[in-house]
């Protein structure tokens, strides 16, 4: 028997584990929630849209300044397979978060097939350069910043965990003073053999560079790994592997699951100042301010 990743057999095998879509009800609608909550988010807090961190069209964050100055910050980057959606999908995360004082900052990115996700990494750690050299100017505090990404986005703040951060761009090389990594991918290889693989076009080279579970380094910002728990196994696993690795490297980091959260309930705790992910990234940050 011929396996094509670990003991799947078969493309069917894979997407059933790695198409969250395949789990719906027939007439459920996941983008409809996103997208009421981020009009909801544009429409009720004060926002800074299409900011550009980098030269191309695709590279603009949206800034949900906190009330108060000198706010901690969390850049949220969004999810799709690198292949759909943007940043004005996801402003609700920043509805949680900005009743707690933190800044919201969402990261935008071009998407494949139009580019690689090489480009996809460079862009999500240009803009994290760019928010910690900037932030201050819309009231953020740039020494206590977390991170956070959803699904592919989970798997670009991972990749932004990985940066050379003092080495290419002169900043410390530790910045970020915690990372919320929701339903994300940290070994890519499975996904070559998904119905992803036309659009997102993965080689050998690029899942070597690109899988951050086998590209852990000594990292000094603590991390939670999270999913929903009604996830697939892989999902489960994918979390799993990278907490491994992180632990191995000697690094903080903490792995559980969200209770009763699908893939695309898992992220709705931004919403809500009072969930496990508002309450985590509070903690998280107002322990690095001291408070």
């Amino acid at each position: 028997m011929h396996f094509l990743y670990r003991d799947f057999v078969s493309q069917a095998q894979i997407d059933a584990q790695y198409n969250p879509s395949l789990a719906l009800a027939p007439t459920a609608d996941p983008m409809r929630h996103y997208a009421a909550q981020a009009q909801q988010a544009r429409t009720q807090l004060p926002c800074v849209l299409d900011v550009p961190y980098g030269p191309t069209v695709a590279e603009t964050l949206d800034i949900f300044p906190a009330a108060q100055p000198n706010a901690p910050v969390f850049l949220f980057i969004h999810g799709g397979y690198w292949r759909a959606l943007s940043s004005k999908d996801f402003s609700g995360v920043a509805l949680g978060l900005q009743p707690l004082g933190i800044t919201t900052v969402v990261i935008n990115y071009a998407l494949c097939p139009q580019v690689s996700i090489d480009e996809i990494a460079r862009q999500a750690r240009a803009a994290v350069a760019w928010t910690l050299r900037n932030i201050a100017r819309y009231g953020g505090d740039p020494t206590c910043a977390a991170i956070g990404g959803h699904s592919a986005g989970g798997h670009l703040a991972a990749m932004c965990l990985q940066t050379r951060w003092a080495e290419d761009y002169g900043l410390p090389p530790d910045p970020l003073a915690g990372a919320v990594l929701v339903s994300g991918l940290y070994d890519l290889e499975p996904l070559r053999y998904s119905y992803l693989q036309p659009q997102i076009q993965l080689n050998e080279g690029t899942i070597r560079r690109n899988s951050p579970a086998f590209t852990v380094r000594p990292c000094r910002t603590p991390v939670w790994m999270t999913w929903g728990g009604n996830e697939t196994t892989e999902f489960s696993r994918q979390s799993g592997v990278l907490h491994a690795a992180w632990q191995a490297a000697g690094n903080a980091a903490e792995l559980r699951a969200i209770p009763g959260a699908d893939h695309f309930t898992a992220i709705h705790g931004f919403e809500d100042p009072n969930s496990a992910l508002c309450q985590w990234l509070a903690h998280t940050l107002n322990t690095q301010t001291g408070g």
